[in-house]
């Protein structure tokens, strides 16, 4: 489907190139008596780099929908990530490029959408927020009430999330899927 480049939102997905972009940030820039353009950072669903593009604005897009199906993720392999169609059972396997930073937050058994393209799976979808355990970090101290004095932590998934001082091993964390930043401790 063609549009604007002026109805560019984030999250939208898009053929620049040849290749596929889900748009991350959209900026609508109006310089003085210039003409107006459209500031957008995207990220390649195939390669997971992230560039930036300045479209005018009576340029036209091309946008995709991706199909979507819920799977399960099973388990990691020699890079390869293992999925599980909830409906018929059927298994893929993605690599680590293909899934970019959802590697750092998906643990096994959890329901993701995975996203095709052309019947071929590019990515998954993450929701907003996921919850982990705490599987490492310095000890808490007993007066760190304060969240502005922050440490390291390494999840059950090996990403390391910077948290206030009062988190110890084994609490329940939960973690934004977009940023990566510590939200709260999940009850």
């Amino acid at each position: 489907m063609i549009i604007a480049a002026t109805a560019l939102r984030a999250g939208m997905i898009i053929k620049h190139q040849n290749d596929l972009f889900r748009m991350t940030s959209v900026v609508h820039v109006t310089p003085g008596n210039w003409r107006g353009m459209v500031q957008t950072k995207m990220r390649n669903l195939r390669s997971g780099t992230q560039i930036e593009n300045r479209f005018r604005s009576e340029d036209k897009v091309d946008r995709v929908t991706l199909e979507q199906h819920e799977m399960e993720f099973l388990y990691e392999a020699d890079g390869l990530y293992h999925f599980m169609n909830t409906e018929n059972y059927e298994q893929i396997a993605l690599e680590a490029e293909a899934l970019g930073d959802a590697v750092n937050f998906i643990k096994a058994n959890q329901r993701v959408q995975v996203e095709f393209y052309e019947n071929k799976p590019m990515g998954v979808s993450l929701p907003k927020t996921v919850d982990l355990r705490v599987t490492h970090t310095e000890p808490s101290v007993k007066s760190a009430t304060v969240t502005n004095v922050l440490k390291p932590a390494t999840v059950e998934t090996g990403a390391i999330v910077q948290v206030p001082g009062f988190i110890a091993i084994d609490d329940v964390i939960r973690v934004d899927t977009e940023s990566g930043e510590y939200l709260s401790r999940a009850k």
